[in-house]
């Protein structure tokens, strides 16, 4: 009686809900601390203004137009989707473009870049999707920025959407699912595999972090 009463519990033990995965901790990377910022490196772009990283902070002069900057430390082992990216970037001179940041989308082969204070200074958004620029398409927004500043950024990349805030404030929702994300034509394409750019502003950026996303 004993054995059919241990039978029984051990089938009704089989029996029961599997055991749920155990979710992952997040991974996340300093990309401005130890040794990561000594893979920061000039973009190669004509006329590019100096880059220069110091206790804790990437320096992009201006440029003629442009200035790039790219950190070759992206390798397959950082992630693709599934991520959040956080940095918090200063217009130091100038009245454009600042701490525009070119990052991958699903894959090595696919990126994009978030526009923040462009087109004469105010415009945000996605650069591009289905080949609109962030001043074309629907994540367009606008927003007044001060020189000497910091504004916070975060950008989170998934598979089907794209969101950004600037300062908390969600300026970028997009949907991706079924649509072109590419970069927009010109030089950009320099700050592979990830970077920042300016135009025609100088600008400062710090606490650049790269954390995975359930």
């Amino acid at each position: 009686m004993l054995f059919r009463l241990s039978l029984f519990s051990l089938l009704l033990a089989g029996c029961g809900p599997a055991d749920k995965p155990v979710p992952q901790a997040p991974r996340n990377w300093s990309l401005l601390e130890g040794a990561a910022a000594a893979q920061w490196q000039q973009a190669g772009i004509p006329d590019e203004g100096e880059i220069q990283v110091k206790d804790g902070e990437l320096t992009l002069a201006a440029g003629q137009p442009m200035t790039g900057a790219k950190w070759v430390g992206w390798t397959p082992d950082l992630p693709q989707t599934n991520y959040a990216l956080t940095y918090e970037a200063l217009r130091v001179e100038g009245g454009d473009i600042f701490g525009m940041a070119t990052f991958p989308v699903g894959s090595h082969q696919s990126h994009a870049t978030f526009v923040i204070g462009g087109w004469g200074g105010t415009v945000t958004g996605i650069s591009s999707i289905d080949f609109l620029d962030a001043n074309e398409n629907q994540t367009r927004a606008e927003q007044r920025f001060e020189n000497n500043r910091w504004y916070k950024v975060r950008i989170e990349v998934r598979p089907d959407d794209l969101r950004a805030w600037v300062d908390d404030r969600i300026v970028v929702n997009a949907s991706i699912k079924g649509r072109q994300v590419t970069l927009r034509s010109g030089f950009i394409d320099h700050c592979l595999p990830f970077g920042f750019a300016t135009w025609n502003t100088k600008a400062r950026v710090r606490a650049v972090k790269v954390e995975t996303l359930p």
